[in-house]
C-alpha cells in the first residue's frame, strides 16, 4: 500500500512540475477537487477526446454526434430520476469528523478480499508454471473458494440493501465487517444517510421570477432529450447511436484520488438505440468493442477487468464496468448499460410528446431500447497519464523519468533542438519546425545540454527529439531520438514526417482494435 502511495504521489507532482495539471484558483489556497488542466494537460486530453471520437463516430456510419447545452429544462431531471433518485449513501465517523461514501467502503473491503484470493491464484500459477488451470484451481480450491465466495456475499448484500433503501442495514454491515476510518482507524460511525448530488442554480432576471435549475449531472439526457430531432432530419434507422462529450457537475462530498473523482468533470458518452429485444446483443457488442478501443492503447491487458452489477440502477436489465488498474487498486473507468426503454419512455410521459422510432418495414411505432457506453475523460486522463509514468535505470546505472504516454496521445509529438545557440543552428531548427507545426504538435527547445533536454522530454512524454548540429548544414540530415529506446537514427529532413506519421497516426493505433 505504501509503494502505492508514493506512485500516487509522484503522479500528482508531475502533473503540475511539467505543466499537465494545477489546482484551481491555487493562488487562494485551491479549491477542493476542482483542478485546471495546463498547457500540456489541455492537449493530452483533447487528443484523448478526439481518439475516441475518432473512433466512435467517424468510424462508424451509423453513429453521429452532438453538443447539448448543459443547462436544460428542470423537468428534464424530473423525468429522467436525478430529483429523486440521484444520491449517495454517506456516512460520517465520528471521531475523525471524516465523510465517506457507505457503498465505497464497503466495496473497499471486498476488493482487501479479493486481491487475497488474485495472491493465492498468482502463488498457484508459479508453482505449476504452464499446466496450470486457473478455472479449475478457483473452483476446488478451499481458500480461494471462500475469500471470492466471501467478497460476493459482501456486495450482495450491500446491492439489496440499497436497492430496498435499507440504509440501516449498511451501517449494519459495515459493523459487522469491522470496518475502520481509514484515516483514523475509528469504527465509530453515524448513521448512513443519502445526499442529492446535483447542483442547483438559478435563471433569470431577478430573484422573484428565476426559475430553479440544476448543472446537468450527465451529459446522457440531453442526447434522450435530441433523439426524435436527430433520427429524422439525420434520416437514422434503428439501430443508430448518438455520441457527445462534455462538462458535467456532481456535488462529491467526498471527492478524493486527485482527478479520479471531481465536481467538474468530463464524460465521453454514446447512446446506442436498438430495436427491443436486441439489447443484450448489442450489450455485449458494445463491452467488447470498448475494451478493444482501450487495449489499443498499449497499456496492458491485464490493467484491465470487467465487473458486472450486483446492484442494477432503475433503469437498467444489465450494466458492467470496465475497470482499470489505477495506483490505487482497479477502479471503474467505463461504464456500459442497457438502459431498456426508461428514459424515453419517461420523457414521453413528462413531456407529452412521443418519442418513438418509426419501422417502415413493419408499419409501425415502438420506443426504442438504448445500450449506454460512458467513459470519464478525466479518469481516461488519469488512467493513461498514471501507467506512463515510470523510472528507469539505464545501462550505466543513472536514472531517468520518462512518461511513456501512448505517441498518438502525446502532448507535444517532436522537439527539435540546436546542438548549440549559434552558428546558424538555431535558425535550422526553427526551419523544420515551420514545416512540421502544419501536421503536428512540436516544440522548440534551445536551453541546456542536449542530455538535460532529452531528459526533459521524456518527463514531458514527447516521442521524439530532433537534434539540429553542424553536420546538418552540410547535408541536410538530422538525428532522430527515440523516446523510449532512446535509439538515435540519422535521417534526412525530407524523411521526418513521414517517421512521426508513421508512429503517432490514429489510423495506425486503432487498427489495433
Amino acid at each position: 500500500m505504501a509503494k502505492q502511495d508514493d506512485l500516487f504521489k509522484n503522479v500528482v507532482s508531475h502533473a503540475k512540475e511539467y505543466g499537465f495539471i494545477f489546482p484551481s484558483s491555487e493562488i487562494y489556497d485551491g479549491l477542493s477537487a476542482v483542478y485546471d488542466y495546463a498547457q500540456n494537460g489541455v492537449e493530452l486530453k483533447k487528443n484523448i477526446r478526439e481518439y475516441w471520437w475518432k473512433a466512435m463516430v467517424q468510424m462508424h456510419e451509423n453513429i453521429v454526434g452532438i453538443d447539448a447545452s448543459i443547462f436544460m429544462h428542470p423537468t428534464t431531471w424530473k423525468a429522467s430520476g436525478h430529483v429523486d433518485a440521484f444520491s449517495d449513501p454517506l456516512i460520517d465517523n465520528k471521531d475523525s469528523k471524516k465523510r465517506y461514501r457507505a457503498d465505497v467502503l464497503i466495496e473497499d473491503y471486498a476488493e482487501k478480499i479479493n486481491i487475497k484470493a488474485q495472491k493465492e491464484i498468482e502463488k498457484a500459477k508459479g508453482r505449476f508454471g504452464e499446466v496450470f488451470n486457473e478455472q479449475e484451481f478457483v473452483t476446488t480450491n478451499e481458500r480461494v473458494k471462500g475469500y471470492l465466495e466471501q467478497k460476493n456475499a459482501i456486495l450482495q448484500r450491500m446491492a439489496r440493501s440499497l436497492e430496498n433503501d435499507d440504509l440501516a442495514d449498511v451501517k449494519a454491515l459495515i459493523e459487522e465487517l469491522g470496518i475502520a476510518c481509514p484515516e483514523s482507524g475509528s469504527k465509530n460511525w453515524t448513521e448512513v444517510r443519502q445526499f442529492n448530488l446535483m447542483f442547483a442554480t438559478k435563471l433569470g432576471a431577478s430573484a422573484d421570477t428565476a426559475m430553479d435549475l440544476y448543472l446537468r449531472p450527465e451529459t446522457a439526457q440531453g442526447i434522450f432529450v435530441n433523439f426524435l430531432n436527430v433520427q429524422k432530419t439525420g434520416r437514422m434507422k434503428i439501430p443508430f447511436g448518438i455520441a457527445q462529450t462534455g462538462k458535467a457537475f456532481r456535488n462529491e462530498i467526498v471527492a478524493r484520488q486527485f482527478i479520479f473523482r471531481m465536481r467538474e468533470f468530463e464524460q465521453m458518452e454514446m447512446q446506442f438505440f436498438v430495436k427491443p429485444g436486441e439489447e443484450i446483443k448489442w450489450y455485449e457488442y458494445w463491452k467488447e468493442t470498448r475494451l478493444n478501443w482501450h487495449k489499443s492503447l498499449g497499456l496492458g491487458a491485464e490493467n484491465y477487468r470487467f465487473h458486472d452489477h450486483e446492484k442494477l440502477a432503475h433503469y437498467a436489465n444489465a450494466a458492467a464496468d470496465i475497470e482499470f488498474n489505477f495506483p490505487f487498486g482497479f477502479k471503474e473507468l467505463e461504464g456500459i448499460h442497457s438502459r431498456t426503454d426508461f428514459d424515453l419512455k419517461a420523457h414521453e410521459e413528462f413531456s407529452g410528446k412521443k418519442l418513438q422510432f418509426f419501422d417502415n418495414d413493419t408499419n409501425s411505432s415502438y420506443v426504442p431500447y438504448v445500450v449506454e457506453t460512458s467513459v470519464g475523460l478525466d479518469r481516461m486522463f488519469l488512467a493513461v497519464f498514471s501507467k506512463a509514468l515510470q523510472e528507469e535505470t539505464l545501462e550505466d546505472g543513472s536514472t531517468r523519468t520518462v512518461l511513456r504516454l501512448p505517441s498518438v496521445l502525446a502532448p507535444t509529438k517532436a522537439a527539435v533542438l540546436p546542438l548549440i545557440k549559434r552558428d546558424g543552428l538555431p535558425e535550422v531548427a526553427k526551419e523544420i519546425i515551420e514545416e512540421l507545426k502544419w501536421d503536428f504538435n512540436v516544440s522548440y527547445d534551445e536551453k541546456d545540454a542536449v542530455g538535460r533536454r532529452y531528459r526533459r522530454q521524456d518527463a514531458l512524454g514527447t516521442p521524439f527529439c530532433i537534434t539540429v548540429d553542424h553536420q546538418t548544414l552540410e547535408d541536410k540530415t538530422v538525428t532522430i531520438r527515440h523516446r523510449d529506446s532512446m535509439q538515435q537514427d540519422r535521417v534526412a529532413i525530407t524523411e521526418l514526417k513521414n517517421i512521426i506519421s508513421n508512429e503517432v497516426a490514429m489510423r495506425n493505433w486503432l487498427m489495433r482494435m
